[in-house]
Protein backbone atom coordinates (compact mmCIF):
# COMPACT_ATOMS: atom_id res chain seq x y z
CA UNK A 1 0.00 0.00 0.00
CA UNK A 2 2.79 2.54 1.18
CA UNK A 3 4.39 1.25 -2.64
CA UNK A 4 1.51 2.38 -4.58
CA UNK A 5 0.94 5.35 -2.42
CA UNK A 6 4.34 6.89 -3.30
CA UNK A 7 4.31 5.81 -7.15
CA UNK A 8 0.69 7.76 -6.73
CA UNK A 9 2.41 10.72 -5.32
CA UNK A 10 5.04 10.68 -7.96
CA UNK A 11 3.01 10.16 -11.05
CA UNK A 12 0.82 13.38 -9.84
CA UNK A 13 3.96 15.36 -9.09
CA UNK A 14 4.73 14.55 -12.75
CA UNK A 15 1.40 15.61 -13.98
CA UNK A 16 1.28 18.76 -12.21
CA UNK A 17 4.50 19.80 -13.71
CA UNK A 18 3.11 18.42 -17.19
CA UNK A 19 -0.53 20.70 -16.27
CA UNK A 20 1.79 23.81 -15.90
CA UNK A 21 4.01 23.50 -18.39
CA UNK A 22 0.76 23.22 -21.23
CA UNK A 23 -0.79 26.31 -19.04
CA UNK A 24 2.17 28.32 -19.30
CA UNK A 25 2.29 27.74 -22.77
CA UNK A 26 -1.32 28.41 -23.32
CA UNK A 27 -1.31 31.66 -21.56
CA UNK A 28 1.89 33.24 -23.29
CA UNK A 29 0.38 33.17 -26.38
CA UNK A 30 -3.01 34.72 -25.11
CA UNK A 31 -3.55 38.06 -26.83
CA UNK A 32 -2.33 40.41 -24.22
CA UNK A 33 -4.80 44.25 -24.80
CA UNK A 34 -3.08 47.51 -25.07
CA UNK A 35 -6.09 50.01 -24.41
CA UNK A 36 -4.41 53.07 -26.46
CA UNK A 37 -6.20 56.48 -25.62
CA UNK A 38 -7.12 58.71 -28.42
CA UNK A 39 -8.01 62.92 -28.64
CA UNK A 40 -11.69 62.40 -27.82
CA UNK A 41 -12.84 63.40 -30.73
CA UNK A 42 -13.89 60.39 -32.52
CA UNK A 43 -11.45 60.28 -35.03
CA UNK A 44 -8.40 57.85 -35.17
CA UNK A 45 -4.96 58.56 -37.10
CA UNK A 46 -2.31 55.90 -37.97
CA UNK A 47 0.95 55.13 -40.04
CA UNK A 48 2.07 51.97 -40.86
CA UNK A 49 5.32 50.77 -41.81
CA UNK A 50 7.47 47.66 -42.76
CA UNK A 51 10.45 46.03 -43.92
CA UNK A 52 12.48 49.15 -42.51
CA UNK A 53 15.47 48.87 -40.02
CA UNK A 54 18.79 49.29 -42.15
CA UNK A 55 20.81 52.15 -40.09
CA UNK A 56 18.86 54.47 -42.61
CA UNK A 57 19.98 53.42 -45.85
CA UNK A 58 18.00 52.21 -48.85
CA UNK A 59 16.31 55.29 -48.45
CA UNK A 60 15.06 54.41 -44.59
CA UNK A 61 16.16 57.98 -43.88
CA UNK A 62 13.99 59.61 -46.44
CA UNK A 63 11.31 57.64 -45.98
CA UNK A 64 11.31 58.70 -42.29
CA UNK A 65 11.35 62.32 -43.18
CA UNK A 66 8.00 62.02 -45.56
CA UNK A 67 6.52 60.08 -42.23
CA UNK A 68 7.26 63.01 -40.15
CA UNK A 69 5.54 65.36 -42.52
CA UNK A 70 2.68 63.37 -42.27
CA UNK A 71 2.51 62.57 -39.09
CA UNK A 72 2.17 65.89 -38.09
CA UNK A 73 -0.44 67.20 -40.70
CA UNK A 74 -2.44 64.16 -39.58
CA UNK A 75 -1.92 64.01 -36.02
CA UNK A 76 -1.66 60.71 -35.58
CA UNK A 77 -1.74 58.85 -32.34
CA UNK A 78 0.70 55.74 -33.29
CA UNK A 79 2.45 53.85 -35.45
CA UNK A 80 2.09 50.50 -36.76
CA UNK A 81 5.31 48.11 -38.18
CA UNK A 82 4.38 45.15 -39.66
CA UNK A 83 7.66 43.16 -39.04
CA UNK A 84 11.30 42.76 -40.33
CA UNK A 85 12.23 45.69 -37.93
CA UNK A 86 15.86 44.95 -37.70
CA UNK A 87 18.13 43.66 -40.77
CA UNK A 88 19.64 41.56 -41.70
CA UNK A 89 19.31 38.96 -38.51
CA UNK A 90 17.10 41.23 -36.05
CA UNK A 91 18.70 41.72 -33.11
CA UNK A 92 21.76 40.22 -30.93
CA UNK A 93 20.84 41.37 -27.83
CA UNK A 94 19.29 43.84 -25.80
CA UNK A 95 22.28 46.20 -26.20
CA UNK A 96 22.50 45.85 -30.02
CA UNK A 97 23.23 49.30 -30.89
CA UNK A 98 20.92 48.33 -34.18
CA UNK A 99 18.07 48.91 -32.12
CA UNK A 100 19.52 52.57 -31.90
CA UNK A 101 21.06 53.24 -35.07
CA UNK A 102 17.99 51.36 -37.20
CA UNK A 103 15.02 53.30 -34.83
CA UNK A 104 16.03 55.82 -32.22
CA UNK A 105 18.16 57.88 -34.06
CA UNK A 106 16.24 57.70 -37.61
CA UNK A 107 12.12 58.35 -36.61
CA UNK A 108 13.49 61.90 -34.34
CA UNK A 109 11.05 63.86 -35.75
CA UNK A 110 8.49 65.03 -32.85
CA UNK A 111 5.70 63.83 -34.94
CA UNK A 112 6.92 60.32 -34.54
CA UNK A 113 7.24 60.47 -30.73
CA UNK A 114 4.27 57.90 -30.46
CA UNK A 115 3.92 54.58 -29.83
CA UNK A 116 5.14 52.07 -32.25
CA UNK A 117 3.17 49.01 -32.27
CA UNK A 118 5.21 46.09 -34.11
CA UNK A 119 5.03 42.83 -34.60
CA UNK A 120 7.84 39.91 -35.59
CA UNK A 121 9.33 39.25 -38.81
CA UNK A 122 11.05 36.39 -40.66
CA UNK A 123 13.92 38.29 -40.25
CA UNK A 124 13.60 39.35 -36.41
CA UNK A 125 13.13 35.82 -35.99
CA UNK A 126 17.06 34.98 -37.14
CA UNK A 127 18.06 37.28 -34.24
CA UNK A 128 17.65 37.09 -30.31
CA UNK A 129 14.01 37.15 -30.63
CA UNK A 130 13.96 37.60 -26.54
CA UNK A 131 15.60 40.85 -27.12
CA UNK A 132 13.59 42.09 -28.97
CA UNK A 133 10.65 41.38 -27.07
CA UNK A 134 12.37 42.74 -23.86
CA UNK A 135 10.77 45.24 -21.84
CA UNK A 136 14.49 46.73 -21.58
CA UNK A 137 14.42 48.18 -25.11
CA UNK A 138 11.33 50.50 -23.82
CA UNK A 139 14.07 51.61 -21.49
CA UNK A 140 15.93 52.59 -24.05
CA UNK A 141 13.27 54.09 -26.44
CA UNK A 142 9.92 54.21 -24.85
CA UNK A 143 7.90 54.68 -28.02
CA UNK A 144 8.85 50.60 -28.51
CA UNK A 145 6.18 47.51 -28.22
CA UNK A 146 6.60 44.57 -29.78
CA UNK A 147 5.25 40.95 -28.66
CA UNK A 148 4.63 38.15 -30.40
CA UNK A 149 0.61 38.57 -30.73
CA UNK A 150 -1.58 41.35 -28.55
CA UNK A 151 -4.23 43.83 -29.60
CA UNK A 152 -4.14 47.62 -29.53
CA UNK A 153 -7.97 48.28 -28.28
CA UNK A 154 -7.74 52.37 -30.21
CA UNK A 155 -11.51 52.97 -28.99
CA UNK A 156 -13.50 53.13 -32.94
CA UNK A 157 -10.90 50.37 -34.14
CA UNK A 158 -9.35 47.72 -32.52
CA UNK A 159 -5.58 46.03 -34.34
CA UNK A 160 -5.03 42.54 -34.28
CA UNK A 161 -1.42 42.00 -33.89
CA UNK A 162 -0.29 38.26 -35.32
CA UNK A 163 2.97 36.39 -35.22
CA UNK A 164 2.63 35.09 -39.17
CA UNK A 165 6.20 33.77 -38.95
CA UNK A 166 6.08 30.31 -37.05
CA UNK A 167 3.24 29.46 -39.70
CA UNK A 168 5.08 29.17 -42.75
CA UNK A 169 7.18 25.79 -42.81
CA UNK A 170 9.39 26.61 -45.01
CA UNK A 171 11.57 28.21 -42.23
CA UNK A 172 11.84 25.10 -40.41
CA UNK A 173 12.22 22.45 -42.66
CA UNK A 174 14.33 24.75 -45.02
CA UNK A 175 16.09 26.99 -43.16
CA UNK A 176 19.39 27.68 -45.68
CA UNK A 177 21.86 29.22 -44.62
CA UNK A 178 20.40 31.10 -41.73
CA UNK A 179 19.27 29.96 -38.04
CA UNK A 180 16.48 31.08 -36.65
CA UNK A 181 15.93 31.61 -32.91
CA UNK A 182 11.99 29.44 -32.28
CA UNK A 183 12.44 29.72 -28.65
CA UNK A 184 8.52 29.98 -27.55
CA UNK A 185 6.52 28.77 -30.64
CA UNK A 186 7.91 24.59 -30.33
CA UNK A 187 6.59 22.98 -31.29
CA UNK A 188 4.52 24.96 -33.77
CA UNK A 189 1.56 23.12 -34.32
CA UNK A 190 0.33 23.79 -30.68
CA UNK A 191 1.98 27.23 -30.91
CA UNK A 192 0.00 28.39 -34.66
CA UNK A 193 -3.08 26.72 -33.11
CA UNK A 194 -3.11 28.08 -30.12
CA UNK A 195 -2.71 32.05 -31.32
CA UNK A 196 -5.70 31.56 -33.81
CA UNK A 197 -7.78 30.20 -31.09
CA UNK A 198 -7.17 33.38 -28.99
CA UNK A 199 -7.05 35.41 -32.23
CA UNK A 200 -10.67 33.57 -32.50
CA UNK A 201 -11.68 34.87 -28.98
CA UNK A 202 -10.60 38.48 -29.25
CA UNK A 203 -12.74 38.76 -32.77
CA UNK A 204 -15.61 37.31 -31.53
CA UNK A 205 -15.76 39.79 -28.49
CA UNK A 206 -14.33 42.87 -29.99
CA UNK A 207 -17.27 45.75 -30.09
CA UNK A 208 -15.30 47.94 -32.37
CA UNK A 209 -16.16 49.68 -35.46
CA UNK A 210 -13.35 48.78 -37.04
CA UNK A 211 -11.19 45.69 -37.23
CA UNK A 212 -7.70 45.73 -38.31
CA UNK A 213 -5.49 42.49 -38.38
CA UNK A 214 -1.85 42.87 -38.82
CA UNK A 215 0.66 40.36 -39.23
CA UNK A 216 4.10 40.34 -41.59
CA UNK A 217 3.22 37.67 -44.14
CA UNK A 218 0.76 38.39 -46.95
CA UNK A 219 -2.45 36.53 -47.28
CA UNK A 220 -2.67 38.21 -50.52
CA UNK A 221 -0.05 39.61 -52.60
CA UNK A 222 1.76 40.05 -56.61
CA UNK A 223 5.09 40.77 -55.12
CA UNK A 224 8.08 38.85 -54.70
CA UNK A 225 6.84 35.93 -52.05
CA UNK A 226 3.36 36.08 -53.15
CA UNK A 227 0.25 34.60 -51.14
CA UNK A 228 1.62 32.66 -47.75
CA UNK A 229 -0.97 29.60 -48.53
CA UNK A 230 -0.72 28.20 -44.56
CA UNK A 231 -2.72 31.89 -43.93
CA UNK A 232 -4.79 31.50 -46.39
CA UNK A 233 -5.80 27.91 -45.37
CA UNK A 234 -5.99 28.89 -41.99
CA UNK A 235 -6.22 32.60 -41.41
CA UNK A 236 -8.07 34.09 -43.76
CA UNK A 237 -12.00 31.96 -43.33
CA UNK A 238 -11.46 33.46 -39.47
CA UNK A 239 -11.29 37.08 -41.09
CA UNK A 240 -14.23 36.51 -43.36
CA UNK A 241 -16.07 34.88 -40.30
CA UNK A 242 -15.74 38.02 -38.21
CA UNK A 243 -16.16 40.61 -40.78
CA UNK A 244 -12.26 41.83 -40.39
CA UNK A 245 -12.47 44.95 -42.52
CA UNK A 246 -8.18 45.61 -43.16
CA UNK A 247 -5.51 42.81 -43.23
CA UNK A 248 -2.55 44.79 -43.10
CA UNK A 249 1.24 43.25 -43.98
CA UNK A 250 4.88 43.89 -44.94
CA UNK A 251 7.20 41.12 -46.11
CA UNK A 252 6.95 41.80 -49.74
CA UNK A 253 8.85 44.99 -50.39
CA UNK A 254 6.38 47.30 -52.11
CA UNK A 255 2.85 48.51 -51.58
CA UNK A 256 -0.38 46.96 -52.64
CA UNK A 257 -4.19 47.82 -52.16
CA UNK A 258 -5.74 44.19 -53.11
CA UNK A 259 -9.54 43.29 -52.62
CA UNK A 260 -10.91 39.98 -51.22
CA UNK A 261 -13.31 38.45 -54.47
CA UNK A 262 -15.67 36.95 -51.41
CA UNK A 263 -15.78 39.25 -48.65
CA UNK A 264 -15.42 43.53 -48.21
CA UNK A 265 -11.91 42.19 -46.88
CA UNK A 266 -9.06 44.47 -47.89
CA UNK A 267 -5.46 43.04 -48.41
CA UNK A 268 -3.13 46.20 -47.48
CA UNK A 269 0.46 45.75 -48.16
CA UNK A 270 3.26 48.36 -46.46
CA UNK A 271 6.73 46.75 -46.50
CA UNK A 272 8.78 49.50 -48.36
CA UNK A 273 10.59 51.08 -45.22
CA UNK A 274 13.87 50.46 -47.03
CA UNK A 275 14.65 48.42 -49.61
CA UNK A 276 12.46 47.96 -52.20
CA UNK A 277 12.14 45.48 -54.91
CA UNK A 278 11.91 46.96 -58.50
CA UNK A 279 9.94 45.18 -61.16
CA UNK A 280 9.23 42.13 -58.71
CA UNK A 281 5.63 41.80 -59.67
CA UNK A 282 3.26 38.90 -61.30
CA UNK A 283 -0.31 39.09 -61.85
CA UNK A 284 -0.68 42.85 -62.13
CA UNK A 285 -3.72 42.81 -64.63
CA UNK A 286 -5.85 41.05 -61.88
CA UNK A 287 -9.23 42.87 -61.31
CA UNK A 288 -8.67 42.82 -57.64
CA UNK A 289 -5.78 44.65 -57.72
CA UNK A 290 -6.05 48.05 -57.38
CA UNK A 291 -2.98 49.33 -56.70
CA UNK A 292 0.63 48.14 -56.70
CA UNK A 293 4.25 50.22 -56.34
CA UNK A 294 7.70 48.67 -56.15
CA UNK A 295 9.38 51.59 -54.52
CA UNK A 296 9.72 53.02 -50.89
CA UNK A 297 6.95 54.42 -49.23
CA UNK A 298 4.49 54.03 -46.07
CA UNK A 299 0.72 53.96 -45.83
CA UNK A 300 -1.58 56.28 -43.35
CA UNK A 301 -4.94 55.70 -42.34
CA UNK A 302 -7.33 57.68 -41.15
CA UNK A 303 -11.08 56.75 -39.38
CA UNK A 304 -14.00 58.17 -38.34
CA UNK A 305 -17.04 55.86 -37.12
CA UNK A 306 -18.34 55.36 -40.55
CA UNK A 307 -15.34 56.87 -42.90
CA UNK A 308 -12.17 55.10 -43.45
CA UNK A 309 -9.33 56.77 -45.45
CA UNK A 310 -6.83 54.83 -46.84
CA UNK A 311 -3.16 57.04 -48.58
CA UNK A 312 -0.01 55.27 -49.50
CA UNK A 313 3.14 57.74 -49.85
CA UNK A 314 6.12 57.23 -51.98
CA UNK A 315 9.85 58.35 -51.09
CA UNK A 316 8.69 62.21 -51.62
CA UNK A 317 6.07 62.23 -50.30
CA UNK A 318 3.56 62.23 -52.87
CA UNK A 319 0.21 60.27 -52.31
CA UNK A 320 0.20 57.34 -55.01
CA UNK A 321 -3.03 55.87 -54.08
CA UNK A 322 -6.67 56.62 -52.14
CA UNK A 323 -9.01 54.66 -50.96
CA UNK A 324 -12.16 55.58 -49.18
CA UNK A 325 -14.95 53.24 -46.81
CA UNK A 326 -17.95 54.28 -45.59
CA UNK A 327 -19.75 52.16 -42.85
CA UNK A 328 -23.30 52.36 -41.58
CA UNK A 329 -23.92 53.32 -37.73
CA UNK A 330 -25.95 50.51 -36.56
CA UNK A 331 -28.27 51.94 -34.03
CA UNK A 332 -28.40 50.15 -30.53
CA UNK A 333 -31.85 50.13 -30.18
Amino acid sequence: MAKFSKNSMVLCFWLAIVFVMLSSASASTRLKKFDHPTKGDGTLNFLVIGDWGRRGTYNQSHIAHQMAKVGEKLDIDFVLSTGDNFYDNGLTGIHDTNFVESFTNIYTAKSLQKKWYSVLGNHDYRGNVEAQLSPYLRKIDSRWICLRSFVVNAEIAEIFMVDTTPFESKYFTDPKDHTYDWRGVIPTNMYTASVLKELEKALSESTAKWKIVLGHHAIRSIGHHGDTQSLVDRLLPMLRAYDVDFYMNGHDHCLEHISDTESPLQFLVSGAGSKAWRGDVNGLNREDVHFFHDGQGFMSVELTPTEAEIKYYDVFGTVRHRWNRSKLLHSSM
